[in-house]
């Protein structure tokens, strides 16, 4: 395809900025080999002709981003479309020089998975390639090489392990973190603190798995580099998981920098990360006291103190649940619970159902479980509304389970003058950036409309009007099954963290340390 170049200062090198996509086929068995298609350019390329190549385009200015290259550079040269691929690895991007034909590469790489035909897509029978190519081979991974008789593009092999970092942790290592990131990317059930301490026991694996023989500089870059990949392994959630892995690194990196033996290394290493995970299970604790003393400034002790508080909450959340209970029986109130049913999954079902569990014969409360579509109901006369995060942005606005929004929308107008709190741990705060500027998560539609079977004709033509919009372009019919959205920071009256009741200004400093940390381990890899 045709592109525009600029022109930089060194040497009259020509700057292009490229979006590398990797086409992955990965079955479910573990121990059946991973697969990476590339593709053989053709002669009418302008550059390396005949060379093998992952889906290959420059960013162009009216792209809306390196990945939206992607998707339409994956289409042009072989007609997939999201309907057959999925997004499986961002790659960290580079630049390099290739003198010889006078140009600057800004490689940003990307992983996709091409689904089977069992999950809707077309599989690699329907994958056709277009003129830039000569046609496409199979190969595992570990056997690309960077050699004239592998015949591939140049950096062929640095732009394959920036998706696929497993080429050089050694086979247990890189087993590992394949499944350690599936495992993050399709867990739906735990909420952002749990996925954090997974995201670091992963990691903690991971370098026990690796080869510690000799733990030098470029061991400390490969674990880098496969920390790169889980903290961006589930983008909605990045924040908690983010922040848990730098600190992950932070500890290393102390241990790392020691004059010691290798062996003596990885021990302390693993040592101190367990620790970490040790010190994480009593976050909730902190954030317990915190809330704590909250109600009884904020809400109990007023004109007239109150010996029963109304709190309106959605969702299943670990901190929430072990906060609401302990409250009420440090406080010595009886709590009147609200709860959404917090469809499609009804993790607010869940929420009630963990809570009755849990309680104590000395707490007085009772629960009271409203769909999703009276939180206006719900909302009335209420003290309190109680939510999570997954993630906090640098302005203080917060991503929470859908439905979140409204509910605070309900509460301005039936009960205006109650309190609406986020009770969070503070790794969930995110790198600067407006909340726009963060990804959001689609889920897969099944997820709601297996709640339509009960109305079995409407349930029977939505199915098919799906089946129909498979590889259509032209689509009547869209299910969205969103599970987070944005609550602004003008709506929310108090962040109970386990670092005490924290400000929009705390927030914002926090945002910017953790950015600082990114750099420190990742901007030079």
């Amino acid at each position: 395809m045709a592109s525009k170049e600029a022109t930089s200062g060194n040497g009259g090198l020509k700057k292009r900025s490229i979006a590398g996509s990797f086409l992955f086929k990965i079955p479910n068995g573990i121990d059946k080999p991973v697969q990476v298609a590339l593709f053989r350019r053709s002669g009418k390329v302008s550059t390396y002709q005949h060379k093998l190549a992952p889906i290959s385009g420059s960013v162009e200015k009216d792209d809306a981003s390196p990945y939206a290259t992607a998707l339409r550079e994956i289409n042009e040269e072989t007609g997939l479309t999201l309907s057959s691929i999925e997004l499986l690895r961002v790659g960290k991007p580079y630049t390099f020089v290739d003198a010889s034909i006078g140009r600057e590469w800004t490689i940003n790489p990307f992983g996709f998975r091409l689904k089977d035909k069992a999950e809707g897509g077309v599989g690699e029978e329907g994958i056709t390639i277009d003129w830039e190519h000569e046609g496409f081979e199979w190969f595992d991974p570990l056997d690309v090489k960077e050699t004239d008789e592998f015949g591939g593009v140049p950096k062929l092999v640095n732009s394959l392990r920036r998706v696929w970092p497993e080429y050089d942790l050694g086979h247990h290592a890189g087993q590992v973190l394949t499944l350690g990131l599936r495992r993050l990317r399709d867990d739906h059930e735990s909420g952002a603190r749990q996925l954090a301490e997974k995201a670091v026991s992963i990691l903690k694996t991971l370098i026990t798995e690796m080869k510690s023989d000799v733990i030098d500089d470029t061991w400390w870059a490969n674990v880098r580099m496969a920390a790169w990949h889980i903290c961006k392994a589930r983008e909605s959630m990045g924040a908690a998981i983010t922040s848990a892995i730098v600190k992950t690194l932070d500890r290393v990196e102390v241990v790392f920098n020691q004059d010691l033996p290798s062996p003596e290394k990885l021990r302390q290493m693993i040592e101190s990360i367990d620790d970490q995970l040790i010190q994480r299970k009593s976050t909730t604790d902190r954030i317990r006291d915190t809330f704590s003393n909250y109600l009884r400034q904020n809400v109990i002790q007023t004109t007239e103190p109150k010996k029963r508080i109304c709190i309106l909450t959605l969702s299943s959340s670990s901190t929430i649940s072990a906060c609401l209970l302990q409250a009420a029986a440090y406080l010595n109130v009886s709590l009147d619970l609200r709860i959404l049913e917090s469809r499609p999954l009804c993790e607010g079902v869940a929420l009630a159902a963990k809570l009755l569990e849990l309680q104590e014969g000395s707490v007085d409360f009772t629960v009271t479980l409203y769909t999703d579509a009276s939180m206006a109901l719900a909302a009335e006369a209420v003290d309190v509304v109680v939510l999570g995060a997954d993630r906090i942005s640098t302005t203080g606005d917060v991503s929470n389970k859908i439905g979140s929004l409204p509910i605070v929308l309900s509460q301005r107008h039936v009960a205006p003058n109650a309190k609406v709190v986020i009770l969070s741990e503070t790794e969930k705060i995110a790198c600067p950036g407006l909340m726009e500027e963060h990804s959001a998560e689609e889920n897969d539609p099944s997820e709601v409309i297996q709640a339509w079977t009960g109305n079995s004709k409407s349930f029977e033509i939505i199915q098919g009007a799906l089946a129909d919009a498979q590889g259509s372009s032209t689509q009547k019919l869209q299910v969205r099954n969103t599970y987070f959205e944005w609550v602004p920071a003008r709506f929310i009256h108090g962040y109970i963290t386990d670092e005490g009741l924290w400000s929009v200004q705390d927030i914002a400093e926090r945002s910017s340390w953790i950015s600082d940390e990114m750099d420190r381990f990742f901007k030079n890899l």
